[in-house]
């Protein structure tokens, strides 16, 4: 109940997301209100410069307030700064990509 009461109380404001990009892991990672919850994009290499997107995950209690946005967001803007393609595997991502049709994003999209 603790952990309901806690995820009731995140705000998803722009202010309150810090997205993490774990690198080694190969992830983008949001820690929810400092506790071992968190939301998480993966991803692969497919080559040197291409990379597969491939799923993003929001626990239950904190779905719905924009948080797999932030990290859909941080993940397309590595890269666009990484000068890399994206194969979108992941539905979310695909969905990002079709509301927020950046046409730097676009040009980095591997068809």
């Amino acid at each position: 109940m603790a952990q309901a009461a806690q995820a009731n109380a995140f705000d998803a404001s722009d202010s309150q997301i810090h997205v993490e990009h774990d690198k080694k892991g190969r992830q983008f990672v949001i820690r929810l209100n400092g506790s071992h919850d968190r939301a998480v994009l993966l991803y692969e290499y497919i080559g040197k410069k291409l990379v597969d997107l491939q799923h993003t995950e929001v626990p239950d209690a904190y779905r719905g307030r924009g948080i797999a946005k932030h990290l859909a967001k941080a993940a397309m803007d590595f890269v666009v700064e990484e000068d890399l393609k994206a194969h979108l595997t992941c539905w979310y991502i695909q969905k990002y990509v079709k509301e927020n049709p950046q046409p730097q994003y676009l040009e980095h999209i591997s068809q």
